[in-house]
């Protein structure tokens, strides 16, 4: 992937005349090798009997006589092999996809140079073997992915979503930093292989504190929430199907919604030692499928249906994860990426396919064809929940309330306290300060 990338990034500043070609051609072939060589992985397993594999590459930084230290590894295991088959898998499906999706685009080598960089992301955090590698990779995911939701920059509504988008990334990745700060304050290394190992040699034991294991396996869950979109963040998920199909398809669809799950899949020792973090993990789950069936079921559009549908199976998958069922999380995920990339790739026709199923009946489905039954709700009670379901349950309100309204109080008071000692310093004002009209107001579409 990292080839791939590079190579892109030759091709965009070149500018040859055959760009579509040469950037689909060169996405198509370089993916599906690295689709083949990952597919290699478990017969070198195989034949050399392990059951796991730690390639060390080196420290990024390390102090001499001392434990402290940034490793640079990767593992191949039961959870990273067959999740980078999958992301290479997908990956290429999308890109033969896209090649004729975003024919003559205006941003054709911007979206493949993004989504080059999204594949280096996925399989640099899929591979990782110390937090703060798979730190790198989550970032690269979230970076690409905020680009890709602003990909049509020239209306507002995207740019606006792809920063509602970021900003919600910045909770989950300072939390996740911040555990991998506290990991290293206690270890020394953020090793997730030692850190497995010693799990799998000691049974139930992790070689961390009760008080640490808490409070890393807490931000681990506030990072997997972020980037999965778990209550009480699942607002910007629909927000997110503003960018491509290609790339709602890859990011929404398949990879990029589960990649909090596959989080707490590698951390799995922490969730399992902390009664505390079980039960949230459990509970938060279970919650978000509640809320993201019912939400799904009164939208207007299919691509929002689709993410919130995607979401509701991720909330399952996490309650799966919490519970201690991990085979079967993994399965469910890759089942599930499958299914609905398909199903995003298909969005485009849906109308299509709604007339041919008309005319193969012979007639206009009614009304009655696709009503649900409700059970024994009353009428009111039908009425609020259809309401709270279509505003998504108001979780953007609150995360503006809770969220983002104290940071722009905050900032606001920074920059009054700079002006004031900018002035102080030069005698005179020169500093333009903020747009006093400025409200969180802007950020929602009008």
């Amino acid at each position: 992937p990292a080839c791939l990338f590079f190579w892109l990034v030759i091709l965009v500043w070149m500018r040859p005349q055959n760009l579509e070609a040469m950037v689909a051609q060169s996405t198509t072939l370089l993916t599906w090798c690295g689709f083949l060589v990952a597919c290699s992985v478990p017969f070198v397993l195989f034949a050399s009997g392990m059951r796991s594999w730690v390639v060390h590459l080196g420290d990024w930084y390390g102090i001499e006589d001392s434990h402290f230290r940034f490793r640079i590894e990767l593992i191949f295991d039961w959870l990273s092999i067959p999740f980078v088959i999958l992301a290479y898998l997908l990956c290429a499906t999308i890109a033969s996809f896209a090649a004729k999706y975003l024919h003559r685009e205006a941003g054709y080598g911007r979206f493949f140079l993004l989504y080059a960089l999204f594949l280096n992301g996925v399989v640099i955090a899929t591979l990782a073997g110390t937090i703060e590698l798979l730190f790198a990779g989550w970032e690269l995911v979230g970076l690409s992915s905020a680009l890709l939701v602003a990909f049509f920059h020239e209306r507002k509504s995207p740019v606006h979503n792809g920063l509602r988008v970021w900003s919600i990334y910045r909770i989950s990745d300072a939390a996740f930093l911040i555990a991998a700060v506290a990991m290293h304050h206690v270890r020394g290394e953020g090793d997730l292989a030692q850190l497995l190992r010693w799990s799998a040699q000691s049974g139930t034991a992790t070689p961390l504190p009760h008080g640490t294991l808490l409070f890393v396996g807490i931000l681990l869950l506030i990072a997997a929430m972020g980037k999965s979109g778990l209550i009480p963040f699942s607002g910007w998920l629909p927000r997110a199907m503003e960018g491509p199909t290609p790339s709602s398809a890859i990011f929404y669809g398949a990879l990029s919604v589960h990649l909090g799950a596959f989080l707490l899949l590698r951390v799995h020792p922490i969730v399992e030692q902390s009664l505390i973090v079980s039960a949230s993990t459990v509970g938060l789950g279970l919650l978000t499928a509640i809320m993201a069936s019912l939400a799904s079921r009164v939208q207007s559009d299919i691509k929002t249906v689709l993410a919130l549908a995607s979401l509701a199976q991720v909330g399952l998958i996490v309650a799966e994860i919490g519970l201690g069922f991990q085979t079967i999380a993994l399965i469910h995920l890759i089942g599930h990426a499958c299914y609905r990339t398909l199903q995003m790739l298909r969005s485009p026709s849906l109308l299509a396919d709604y007339h041919r199923l008309e005319n193969a009946l012979g007639r206009r489905l009614s009304n009655d064809d696709r009503r649900q039954s409700v059970g024994s709700a009353t009428a009111q009670l039908e009425r609020t929940l259809y309401r709270w379901s279509l505003e998504l349950f108001y979780l953007d309100g609150w995360l503006n309330a809770l969220f983002v309204q104290p940071w722009i109080v905050l900032f606001r008071s920074f920059d009054r306290l700079e002006r004031r000692w900018h002035d102080f310093l030069v005698g005179g004002s020169g500093i333009v300060p903020l747009d006093p009209s400025y409200r969180v107001t802007e950020w929602e579409d009008e």
